[in-house]
This record gives C-alpha cells, sequence and structure tokens, in this order.
C-alpha cells in the first residue's frame, strides 16, 4: 500500500496535517521502524505544508479491522472463564511488554505470552510483571514469549529513554504526567528530581521546557548509570544527575530549587523533609503517593505536618490521579506550593 514515510518525532505533526487534509487511510494502521512511521495514505501529493519533500514508499500493513485484541485472540485457547479474569492491559517499554497474569492463569501464561507477541504490534518480548520490592523498588520478570533481553529503547515525549526494565524501577504510565509537570515549568527555574532513576523526568523538563538547570538524584546505581547514558543521547547539557540518598545528596548539594519532585509513590511523604529545605520561597513540589480514592487526605495531611514542622506555609494546587494500583487505589500527584 501507498504509504508516507515520516521520521518519528514529526510523527505527531504530519498526522494531524493529513487527517486535516483527509489524505489519511484511517481503515489501515501505520507501520513503524527505529527511525521512521509509514503513514497509509490515498494519494500521492505535493508538500502540503510539510518541512520537506514527501516521501512515499510502498509498504505493507495491517487493515484496522482484522487487527485482533489479545482477548479475540486466546478466544479458542482459553475457556469462558479464564477469558473473563484475563488482564489485558500490559506496560509497553519500547519492543519490550510486561503483563500481569492472574494466579488462576499461571499455567497459561506461556500461551498468553505468545499471543501478545502476535497481536502486539512492535513488540518483540514478552514477560510476567513481578511485585516491586527492596529499596530500589525493582521487579523480577518472567520470560513468557519472544526476545529474552530486558534492556528497552523506550520513547515519549520528545526524549529517548534506555533502561533494564528489571533492574530499573520506570512506569510508562506516567508519561501524561511528566507532560504535564513539564508544562508548569517557568523559564529560568532551576528543578529538583527526587529518586529520578534512569532519567524520564530529567530528560522531559531538560528538553522539552525552558528550566535553567534540572538535578536528579537516584539511589539505585544501575538508575543513575542509564541516567548518565540518557543525558548523553538526548544531549542535555542544562541537567546533571548524582548517584546517592536524597537525604544525604540534596542538603550536600547546598542549592535552593524553584521546582522540587518526588515520584516515589510508595513513600515520598517520609522525604518532605528534605524537599522543604532545598525549596526556594514560592517553590512549587510535586508528591506522588499511592493511595485509596477517598484517603486523600492522609497525603495532605502528612503534607500540612511537614510544613508546620519546618514553619513553611502551603498551599494546595491540585491534585491529580495519574495510574492505578489496584482496584480501590491509584497514584496521586499532590502539587503544592510552599512560601
Amino acid at each position: 500500500m501507498l504509504t508516507l514515510k515520516v521520521k518519528l518525532k514529526d510523527a505527531e505533526k504530519t498526522k494531524k496535517m493529513l487527517l486535516s487534509k483527509g489524505l489519511l487511510d484511517v481503515h489501515f494502521l501505520p507501520s513503524k521502524d527505529r527511525s521512521f512511521i509509514y503513514f497509509p495514505v490515498k494519494k500521492r501529493f505535493s508538500s502540503s505544508g510539510l518541512a520537506s519533500k514527501p516521501v512515499f514508499v510502498q509498504k505493507k500493513v495491517q487493515n484496522r479491522e482484522e487487527r485482533k485484541s489479545l482477548k479475540e485472540s486466546l478466544g479458542s485457547k482459553l475457556s469462558k472463564d479464564e477469558l473473563s479474569i484475563l488482564k489485558s492491559s500490559m506496560d509497553q517499554i519500547g519492543t519490550i511488554a510486561i503483563l500481569e497474569i492472574p494466579k488462576e492463569l499461571v499455567k497459561r501464561r506461556k500461551i498468553i505470552g505468545r499471543e501478545t507477541l502476535k497481536v502486539c504490534k512492535g513488540v518483540k518480548g514478552v514477560f510476567q510483571k513481578g511485585k516491586h520490592e527492596g529499596v530500589y523498588r525493582v521487579q523480577k520478570l518472567t520470560w513468557l514469549a519472544g526476545e529474552k533481553t530486558k534492556e528497552a529503547v523506550y520513547k515519549e515525549n520528545n526524549i529517548t529513554l534506555k533502561l533494564d526494565v528489571e533492574k530499573v524501577y520506570f512506569s510508562p504510565r506516567l508519561s501524561n504526567d511528566r507532560k504535564r509537570v513539564a508544562g508548569l515549568v517557568q523559564p529560568g527555574e532551576e528543578v529538583l528530581v527526587m529518586f529520578s532513576g534512569c532519567g524520564p523526568y530529567t530528560c522531559v523538563i531538560a528538553k522539552n521546557t525552558p528550566a535553567l538547570s534540572v538535578v536528579g538524584v537516584e539511589i539505585n546505581p544501575v538508575g543513575h548509570d542509564y541516567a548518565v547514558e540518557n543525558l548523553k543521547i538526548n544531549k542535555r547539557e542544562n541537567a546533571e544527575v548524582f548517584l546517592g540518598d536524597v537525604r544525604n545528596v540534596v542538603p550536600s548539594l547546598k542549592r535552593k530549587f524553584d521546582r522540587i519532585l518526588m515520584p516515589l509513590p510508595k513513600n515520598a511523604s517520609e522525604y518532605l523533609d528534605v524537599a522543604l529545605a532545598a525549596a526556594k520561597k514560592g517553590a512549587t513540589i510535586h508528591m506522588y503517593e499511592f493511595q485509596n480514592e477517598n484517603e486523600t487526605h492522609k497525603s495532605i495531611q502528612a503534607i500540612k505536618d511537614a510544613c508546620d514542622k519546618a514553619g513553611r506555609k502551603y498551599t494546595l494546587l491540585g491534585i491529580f490521579k495519574c495510574g492505578q494500583n489496584s482496584p480501590r487505589a491509584y497514584r496521586f500527584c499532590f502539587d503544592f506550593k510552599v512560601e
């Protein structure tokens, strides 16, 4: 089929243009490789506002109606009872898919893995999700199908990240909130990212905002090493990362910040004293915590207690739901400003 070859970084802009001019053939799915995406188009055309001359390629693409869901693909392989408890949602990080397998389906997990490989475009390796444990919050993954490599190259919000999905804590589900927070950063801000991992927040903010500087602090040496590499991959000279416990590293920096991020959902509130000590007057703090939907007041109370102890006034700016942890618990981001 006739497709328009486009660099991945220009995909969203080009898609909007094709839709607005009625050139995109929406009955077919785009195809992509490591560097380009191929949009099915109805006909050849001139530049139409593109940055460069359009390149057309004959490419095999999939009809949208022919694409099966995971449950549809497993329809003849699992019983109705098994299908009813199957969790079809997954985390896809680059070419790696991570599935949550209910204990009732553990004996069927290899079948589920193989079908995931068939129906999920771009997936080359499928793993069963483990439990996040330890200081580093990493999970032990079980290989199910496809390639066994656990190192992924992941793209979001105009950045590229490399990471080992088993040795580094990372959530693709925070992509939208990373974009939201980046959109709040003002020119000249000095930003601190506590628990910075392999650098997702650090890179997104450093590359997409007018921040003067971005500093990341991570205790996991593997995550830190990937963060160093990811700053190089994204050519970020306005950011730097430090290895160590935030309780030790942040005070040693002897710096104050305009914006502080705390993306450690399990117990971020325990580090509010560190964040407040590093916050300038008028600074904004983004604290992430898992809470039941009707118990967000617990996190707000923790913020109040920490601010009272530090002698700082605060204003709650908003509470944002950004991911589900269990049927009744969610990851929330609490935005507040301190005086």
